[in-house]
């Protein structure tokens, strides 16, 4: 009688969820995140590179400003789209750092980026519609678009062309019910960004297709290193700007991940769609966040540069360790916090226990449950045998991770 009540209670707790919901995966990043936390809070001595979070603090200008609002009341909801004053000081930013005009008409803020770049495929996709992704990918853009009714066409990059997309691959791509291209420079997961040539090219293939859009994420614009020059494609190639949604926030630049704060420029008519599906699901960004992100924008930004040199730094040691570990490979990224490196040659390899690495999931596993260290598969961004690392940690913190990771390789035979 007990397991007749409780099969009938698994068959509705399927039927209440919807179809939609049913080829949706779970953020492969978050999944790994949490089992490494859970492992963590068990005892064991685990180094999370799973996740995507610059490791300093938010600087302490922002938070005073966040602590001001709060003192002064602003605490009650605020235009679905954002304050004007801080639509204002997007609109100055975008001029400054990316010579592009807009309007604060034109912008929206949301919870976050990912909530920027949600609002827009569900508030422009129709069942069928398909969206060009580069691949590797940020883990969201894919189960984005399908929740949205649309489907995604994945374009692997190769690690030969530092995981770029080439625009005759683009070109390839392309249909009649092409929407959107998503394009994310410097890239989650690999760091590779666009040339201003590079970028040249894919907006010259774009401007031959007038029904394609494109959603440019510049989450990581700040952290470039050496004498690399972001650049967007509105700022590259003028004659797209009525059919780009320029969508960048505060996490990665400002450390202010828990603060919930992304934004977008583009056409006044797709920012109004997008503002009209906010305004029916969560409305306004937190108040008190858009406060601080006013004062991120607005106040003095020489910390930005001590970041990115402390980050190049740890780029360089974790690029240089993992070349040095047997059957690993990975290219110089240049931006962001990740590397994107190849365990091709781990692959068939055994463990000492006696499994066989079958897969960078395999490999990633082994890592976790051997050394400690959590990192996630580049299957899970749509190419393997890859697998990514943050190095949003200390130098110390990584040198150790990276010496886990030497002699994981080593005890493959």
């Amino acid at each position: 009688m007990q397991m007749a009540i409780q099969k009938n209670n698994n068959k509705m707790k399927d039927e209440i969820i919807a179809d939609r919901l049913k080829i949706v995966k779970p953020s492969a990043t978050l999944t790994l995140s949490a089992i490494a936390g859970e492992l963590k809070a068990a005892g064991k001595d685990i180094i999370g590179l799973s996740v995507g979070e610059p490791d300093f603090d938010t600087p302490k200008h922002i938070c005073d400003a966040a602590k001001s609002a709060i003192d002064s009341g602003q605490t009650r909801y605020t235009a679905v789209a954002g304050t004007i004053e801080l639509k204002e000081a997007i609109c100055d930013k975008f001029k400054k750092d990316n010579n592009l005009s807009y309007t604060p008409e034109q912008i929206i803020v949301s919870t976050g980026g990912k909530q920027v770049l949600f609002n827009a495929l569900m508030a422009t996709l129709n069942v069928g519609d398909e969206v060009i992704i580069p691949a590797p990918y940020w883990v969201s853009y894919p189960d984005m678009v399908l929740i949205a009714g649309g489907k995604p066409v994945i374009v692997s990059c190769s690690q030969e062309n530092n995981f770029k997309l080439k625009p005759e691959d683009l070109e390839a791509a392309i249909t009649d019910k092409t929407k959107w291209i998503i394009l994310n420079s410097p890239s989650n997961p690999t760091g590779s960004a666009y040339t201003c040539e590079e970028m040249k090219a894919i907006t010259d293939i774009l401007k031959k297709y007038p029904n394609i859009w494109v959603m440019s994420d510049d989450i990581y614009e700040k952290l470039t290193y050496g004498d690399f020059k972001f650049v967007t494609p509105a700022e590259v190639e003028p004659e797209l700007y009525n059919r780009i949604l320029t969508v960048n926030g505060m996490s990665k630049a400002y450390a202010m991940t828990g603060w919930r704060i992304g934004y977008a420029g583009g056409p006044v008519e797709l920012i109004k769609a997008m503002c009209k599906l906010q305004g029916q699901s969560t409305s306004n960004a937190c108040s008190i966040s858009q406060a601080a992100a006013l004062a991120a924008l607005r106040g003095e930004q020489d910390f930005l540069n001590d970041w990115r040199i402390a980050f190049e730094k740890r780029r360089n040691l974790v690029v240089k360790m993992l070349n040095e570990a047997e059957g690993l490979d990975c290219i110089e990224p240049e931006g962001a916090f990740y590397v994107f490196a190849s365990c091709g040659g781990c692959i068939g390899k055994k463990t000492p226990d006696g499994q066989i690495i079958k897969n960078d999931e395999d490999f990633v596993q082994y890592l976790l449950k051997i050394k400690n260290v959590a990192t996630v598969h580049g299957a899970a961004f749509g190419l393997s045998p890859f697998f990514r690392v943050s190095y949003a940690l200390s130098e110390n913190v990584l040198q150790e991770a990276c010496l886990r990771i030497q002699m994981a390789c080593k005890d493959l035979s």
